[in-house]
């Protein structure tokens, strides 16, 4: 059984993971009225993995007898200055997403709670992963600061993106 302590730090990686979605829908938004809609896109999947990355949160929840407490999600920035700036804010968000993860795997430990032990290591797979994504990106927006082809050349390569969710 789950202590009220880890419970409740896995509802607050729900709401972190539903405003993660919100993060970067706003994201998007920002590309679509700057003619980026690759990039736009790129971040409406990105929202939708998101969202399923909070469900999976809901279920094991649910599949230990937890309680589940939705909560209000604050308002995302909507400000950026630039494409690298969406990006560089992306990044930094989601090394805060990891320690999010590994705090939770140290309760997880620190408690010899196991099955969440075992559930939490695919999201920290799924962070190096989501980290280097946004590395590479950064590194590409960069190196197209000043070439516009290149620039258009990523965007329509973003534009394939899609989400399929993974098998559970």
């Amino acid at each position: 059984m789950l202590s009220e302590k880890l419970i409740n730090e896995l509802n607050e990686q729900i709401k972190f993971e539903m405003y993660s979605s919100n993060l970067y829908l706003s994201m998007a938004a920002y590309c679509f009225s700057n003619d980026l809609d690759g990039f736009g896109n790129f971040f409406v999947v990105q929202a939708e993995e998101e969202k399923f990355h909070a469900m999976k949160f809901f279920n094991f929840i649910n599949d230990m007898d937890g309680d589940i407490k939705m909560m209000a999600i604050e308002d995302p920035t909507r400000e950026y200055s630039s494409i690298l700036d969406v990006f560089n804010v992306a990044l930094q968000h989601e090394r805060g997403v990891t320690a999010r993860i590994y705090h939770l795997m140290d309760l997880s430990m620190e408690e010899r709670e196991h099955a969440t032990i075992s559930f939490l290591k695919w999201f920290i797979d799924e962070q190096v992963e989501e980290e280097s994504t946004f590395k590479t990106l950064v590194t590409k927006i960069k190196r197209a600061a000043n070439d516009d082809n290149l620039l258009y050349t990523l965007d329509s390569e973003l534009a394939t993106r899609t989400f399929t969710p993974p098998a559970q």
